[in-house]
């Protein structure tokens, strides 16, 4: 790929995880926070869905009862985070390639590998973090599925 190709490919890898993130605050703002810091509540044969949100409408937090859907919903979008974090961090990690290769010639560590380390635990946290998310997301809705039915 050529060097306009991948300059563009990369902005629009930041601009679309940009706009994820800004997507999700407008809608953490909007619901009164998200799904991960709220809670699924079994009562008898009724299961309460609520998000929480920290400082949005009182320093103490809030915490809102909200449809299945809602709560479904925001849950997958603050899974999503993390891929967008780790796509707007690649491209910018693209973009600085040049420079700091450029920069680490002779030193402990070339611009080559120095770029493949910050890559490669770029992708390793972000993934594991995704994964406790996705973990924890398939573990509260089974627990809501066995309490409510």
């Amino acid at each position: 790929m050529d060097r306009r190709t991948r300059t563009k490919v990369c902005l629009w890898l930041i601009i679309l995880g940009l706009s994820n993130f800004i997507l999700y605050a407008v809608v953490y703002a909007i619901i009164g926070g998200d799904a991960p810091n709220g809670y699924v509540d079994t009562k008898g044969e009724s299961v309460v869905y609520y998000v929480r949100g920290h400082f949005v409408h009182r320093a103490v937090g809030y915490e809102q009862d909200v449809p299945r859907w809602v709560w479904i919903y925001s849950y997958l979008h603050s899974i999503s985070i993390w891929p967008s974090i780790a796509a707007v961090l690649l491209a910018m990690l693209v973009l600085a390639r040049p420079h700091i290769m450029a920069t680490y010639q002779n030193g402990m560590m070339s611009g080559p590998t120095l770029v493949t380390v910050m890559a490669t635990v770029i992708v390793l946290v972000t993934s594991a973090i995704m994964l406790m998310f996705i973990v924890d997301f398939a573990r509260r809705l089974y627990a809501a599925s066995e309490g409510g039915a």
